[in-house]
């Protein structure tokens, strides 16, 4: 399964600050629908994940209905993205 959508990015805090890009509710439908066939457990479905010119793997969290899109530092910082930019991803399953 491969979608490309547009999200702002939003900030958990724990003990340090992590970012995230929400999965669009039409999305998330979609992968809820295949979720016992991808998630290796606790609900998070493994996926590669392309913002801008870099490419990287995580995993997807469930969260109030939705599913969350970690963005880490080795991304965000060498893409110059912030709190609150609109970011376009590439998301394959």
């Amino acid at each position: 399964m491969d979608f490309t959508f547009t999200a702002e990015m939003i900030e958990w805090r724990g003990p340090a600050p992590f970012y995230y890009l929400p999965i669009p509710k039409d999305i998330c439908e979609e992968i809820k629908a295949a979720a016992k066939l991808l998630s290796y457990g606790w609900g998070v479905i493994p996926v590669t994940a392309t913002i801008g010119k870099t490419t990287y793997t995580t995993s997807l969290f469930p969260k109030d209905g939705i599913y969350l899109l970690p963005v880490k530092n080795a991304v965000r910082l060498p893409e110059q993205l912030e709190l609150s930019m609109k970011v376009k991803v590439k998301l394959s399953l």
